[in-house]
């Protein structure tokens, strides 16, 4: 089906993801240390990676934004392991790029939902239309944006949400909408990560910024038209 990175340095939890993952009919692949996960992701580009946020050679949260950096790791699906909890540490997994995070002890059962749910948003992506609006484009395809001439860097859920909003135009959508439709399953967070996230998409997106509206006490809605702003 998918081919998996473990990056994990729990040889236990390594085996029961590479034995559950492979039983699902994925390529797996696992690694138990940072410098050797970045090595197997540019070698073998997997379609998702599970990775650990405390390595013993460096942290997890390091190693997503070197894959996000990198232009042959750039679109790989990541979804984050770790015993952290707490409201602050998921923010900043998602602001690195991460598609999911997952918190030890987890059920085998939800983990791999959660691993489905994420390479499902990738057929979203297959089609290759490029769509434009006013100063924004935007290619599915090659999950890239551009503000006028200028390529503006998406994590995976800043596209993800950027998109929903866009193809909803001029409906509004409440947080628990988007928590639902961006993140897919119920992920644990909160109405303020998404109120995080779009302050951060406008941020990028500039100029472009002004599309992504908010009505007070509700939610957010993308403008209907590029000229209503004018």
């Amino acid at each position: 089906m998918a081919r998996i990175l473990v990056v994990e340095d729990e040889a236990d939890i390594r085996e029961v993801l590479e034995y559950n993952l492979k039983r699902d009919g994925h390529d797996v692949v696992v690694t138990a240390t940072a410098k050797e996960g970045l090595r197997q992701a540019r070698e073998k580009r997997p379609d998702l990676v599970l990775l650990d946020l405390m390595l013993p050679d460096g942290s997890g949260t390091e190693l997503c934004k070197a894959l996000r950096q990198d232009a042959a790791t750039r679109g790989v699906r990541v979804v984050m392991l770790t015993a952290k909890g707490e409201e602050i540490d998921r923010v900043i997994g998602f602001e690195l790029g991460a598609d999911d995070y997952i918190v030890k002890p987890f059920s085998v059962r939800e983990l791999l939902l959660r691993v489905q749910a994420v390479l499902r948003r990738v057929t979203t992506e297959e089609g290759g239309e490029t769509t434009q609006f006013g100063m924004l484009r935007i290619d599915r395809g090659a999950h890239r944006v551009w503000v006028e001439a200028q390529e503006v860097e998406l994590t995976a859920l800043e596209f993800k949400l950027l998109l929903t909003l866009h193809d909803r135009r001029n409906r509004v959508q409440t947080r628990d909408a988007l928590l639902s439709d961006v993140w897919k399953i119920d992920a644990d967070v909160t109405t303020r990560t998404v109120d995080t996230h779009v302050k951060r998409l406008r941020e990028k997106l500039g100029q472009a910024g002004v599309y992504v509206q908010t009505v007070r006490g509700v939610g957010y809605r993308f403008a209907e038209r590029p000229d209503e702003l004018a």
